[in-house]
């Protein structure tokens, strides 16, 4: 994983196991952060985008020049 978007994984790993999706449903990270569920806040959902953008720019040539935006 690269260093760019590693902050924004653990983030969204933390904020995926104060979840009821985790906690009440005792459904794996990979589930909860794959639907859009309405046991996860919207906090969650953020930053699932923000992580998803953040992964697609390392494929992105043009911003692998420029460097990822944000984090």
């Amino acid at each position: 994983m690269s260093k760019s978007c590693k902050g924004l994984a653990m983030e969204l790993v933390k904020c995926l196991s104060e979840s009821d999706c985790v906690k009440v449903e005792k459904r794996s990270y990979r589930e909860c952060a794959g639907e859009k569920s309405p046991s996860i806040s919207t906090e969650c959902v953020g930053l699932r985008e923000t992580y998803f953008n953040c992964k697609r720019g390392q494929v992105d040539m043009r911003a692998r020049i420029r460097g990822n935006k944000g984090y």
